[in-house]
This record gives C-alpha cells, structure tokens and sequence, in this order.
C-alpha cells in the first residue's frame, strides 16, 4: 500500500499566515520574496537578510527569524517614509 505524499506548500504564505513546522531552504527563502537565489546568498554573505544557520552544510532559515526580519523592514520603511 502507497503512502500519500506530503502537501507541499506554497513559501510565501508564510509570509502571509501560519508559519511552516520545518526550517526553510535558500530556495524557500528566494521563493517568498520573488528573488534570485543567488540573491538570498549575498544576503547571508553581507548580513543584510533574514538570518540563516548552519546545519553541516546546509543553510537553513527558522520561519520566526524570517517573519521577524519582515516586521523590522515594514518598519524601517513606514519610517522613512
């Protein structure tokens, strides 16, 4: 007998509703804010995005850092505005 396969969901409504019960991947992370990958790398490389750890290799990315680091950002924008 076949186990069903896991829903996958979409990234970005993490961004929008309940966070996901996994870390999430670069590509998670370039997938919600519609950017290249190899943008969410400068990012971590420059310190300038949400951030990420180490997991052996992998970069992973906890959802409460990632929704933290919007907030911060919606803010700094209705300041400068």
């Amino acid at each position: 007998m076949s186990r069903p396969r896991p829903v996958q969901t979409d990234p970005r409504a993490t961004l929008r509703g309940d966070l996901p019960d996994r870390y999430l991947t670069p590509v998670d992370i370039a997938t919600m804010f519609e950017v290249p990958l190899e943008t969410v790398y400068q990012w971590r490389k420059k310190r300038t995005g949400p951030p990420g750890f180490r997991v052996g290799k992998h970069v992973r990315y906890d959802p409460a850092d990632v929704r933290a680091y919007v907030v911060q950002q919606r803010q700094a924008d209705a300041d400068a505005a």
